[in-house]
C-alpha cells in the first residue's frame, strides 16, 4: 500500500514514521513534508492540486494531518475522484472550523460543555474566535482590561463561555462516521512558559500515559461525548469519518468539551504514535490497535517563540539524541548548505518512551539536552502532571 501524507509538522513526521513500520505500506510520500521525512514532494496550490497528486503517484491511501485542507474541502474533492482519504467532509470540519458551530452543536446534542455568557460578571472568562487559529485562538482573560483586548484581537466572531476548573485531556479517536474506535489519551503542554505561565503556543510538548483516564472515565466520554457527538453529525447530514479529536476538561461534575478538533494533534500525535503498539495501517483500515504504553514529546522551540520565532539557526546534536533511543521528529527545520537550521516556531520534537511514565521523561530529557541552536528553549516539566498517578 502506497500513502500520501498531507503536512509538513512534527505530527506528520510521526504519521510516516510510524507507517513506515507497517509490513503492508510499500512507500510513505509527504506533501510539502519537511527534512526528516524520506520522501517529499512538493505541495499542491489547491486541494485539487493533491487529488491530482495522488492519482499521479498512484496512492492508496491519503492521510490528511492539519486542519486547513480539511476545512478547504480536500476530502470532497478526493470522494468526487474515488479517492480513498482518512478525513471529514468539508461540511463536517466545521467542527473544528467554527468555534460557534461546535458549540450551537454540543447543545443541540445535549454533550457537556462550558456554559455561554450572554453577560460578564465575574472573571476569568474564556474567549475564543470562531475561524481556525492554529491553536492560539483562545484567551483566558483574568479581568475587564484583558478581556477588553482579546475581543479587539479575536473579534468580531467569538464564543465568550464560563472558566471550568480541572485537568485537560485530549481524547482522540479514529471513526467510520457511526463508530469510533479511541487511541491512547494524552496531555498536550500549551503554555510556553513551566507551570502553564505565559501565552498559548501551537504545543511545547505533550504525553501520553495509560493512567491519565480509568476505565470509567474513558467509558463516560465515548457515551455521553463522543457517540453523541458522531449520532448528532450523522443526524444533521454531515457524518464525520476520519480523527476525532475531543480537548476535554475534567471537572468535578465530570468530562467536559472545551473543543473540537477535526484530525490529530500536534504534539499529542508524536507522542500516541510512539507509544502505539501494533500496524498503525491496520488500525486506519480497521481500527485494530495493541496495547499503549508511555510516551513523553519534548518540543524544542526557536528564539522569539510564539511571537516571533528566529529562523536560520543552525541545529546540532540530533544524531546524539537518536543515539540515547529517542526519536527526533521534525517540525520546523530545513536543509541549508547541508545542514539542519530552523525555519519555524516548534522545531522538533525530542519523543522517548518507557515502562513508566517517569521512565519515559527521564529519556526524553536526556535526549534532548544533545542538541542545541541559538536560542532554544522548552519546557522542563512536560509529563510531570502524570507524575501523581505513578
Amino acid at each position: 500500500m502506497k500513502i500520501l501524507i498531507v503536512g509538513g509538522g512534527g505530527r506528520e513526521h510521526a504519521l510516516a514514521w510510524r507507517l513506515a513500520q507497517s509490513p503492508s505500506v510499500t512507500s510513505v510520500i509527504a506533501s510539502p513534508g519537511n527534512p526528516g521525512i524520506d520522501h517529499c514532494v512538493a505541495a499542491p496550490a489547491s486541494v485539487e492540486g493533491y487529488a491530482e497528486l495522488a492519482e499521479a503517484q498512484g496512492v492508496d491511501l491519503t492521510v490528511v494531518g492539519p486542519e486547513a485542507p480539511l476545512v478547504a474541502g480536500i476530502v470532497d474533492v478526493f470522494l468526487q475522484r474515488g479517492l480513498r482519504i482518512i478525513g471529514p467532509t468539508q461540511a463536517a470540519a466545521r467542527i473544528e472550523g467554527s468555534k460557534i458551530f461546535a458549540k450551537q452543536l454540543f447543545e443541540r446534542a445535549g454533550i457537556p460543555t462550558a456554559r455561554q455568557l450572554s453577560e460578564i460578571k465575574r472573571f476569568p472568562i474564556v474567549i475564543k474566535a470562531d475561524g481556525l487559529a492554529a491553536g492560539k485562538g483562545v484567551v483566558i482573560a483574568k479581568d475587564r482590561a484583558e478581556a477588553d483586548e482579546a475581543i479587539a484581537k479575536l473579534g468580531p466572531n467569538l464564543v465568550i463561555e464560563e472558566f471550568l476548573e480541572g485537568e485537560e485531556v485530549s481524547f482522540i479517536g479514529l471513526s467510520d462516521g457511526e463508530n469510533l474506535w479511541p487511541l491512547a489519551p494524552a496531555q498536550d503542554h500549551k503554555r510556553v512558559f513551566d507551570g502553564d505561565q505565559g501565552p498559548n503556543t501551537g504545543g511545547m510538548g505533550a504525553y501520553t500515559d495509560p493512567r491519565i483516564l480509568t476505565a470509567a472515565q474513558s467509558g463516560e466520554i465515548m457515551e455521553r461525548i463522543m457517540l453523541p457527538t458522531l449520532r448528532q453529525m450523522r443526524k444533521e447530514g454531515a457524518p464525520f469519518t476520519g480523527f476525532l479529536y475531543a480537548g476535554l476538561i475534567l471537572t468535578t461534575e465530570g468530562p467536559k468539551v472545551l473543543e473540537f478538533n477535526a484530525r490529530l494533534g500536534d504534539p499529542e500525535t508524536q507522542a500516541i504514535l510512539h507509544s502505539f503498539q501494533g500496524d498503525f495501517a491496520d488500525f486506519l483500515e480497521s481500527g485494530e490497535q495493541g496495547k499503549a504504553g508511555c510516551s513523553v514529546c519534548i518540543t524544542l522551540a526557536a528564539a522569539g517563540y510564539p511571537d516571533a520565532p528566529k529562523t536560520g539557526d543552525k541545529i546540532t546534536g540530533i544524531t546524539e539524541a537518536e543515539a540515547t533511543g529517542a526519536t527526533v521528529f521534525h517540525a520546523g527545520t530545513m536543509r541549508l548548505k547541508g545542514d539542519f537550521v530552523t525555519s519555524g516556531g516548534g522545531v522538533l520534537g525530542v519523543t522517548a518512551g518507557g515502562e513508566t511514565l517517569p521512565e519515559a521523561i527521564q529519556r526524553a530529557y536526556k535526549a534532548a539536552a544533545h542538541i542545541h541552536f541559538a536560542g532554544m528553549h522548552y519546557r522542563k516539566d512536560i509529563g510531570r502532571k502524570g507524575l501523581k498517578r505513578w
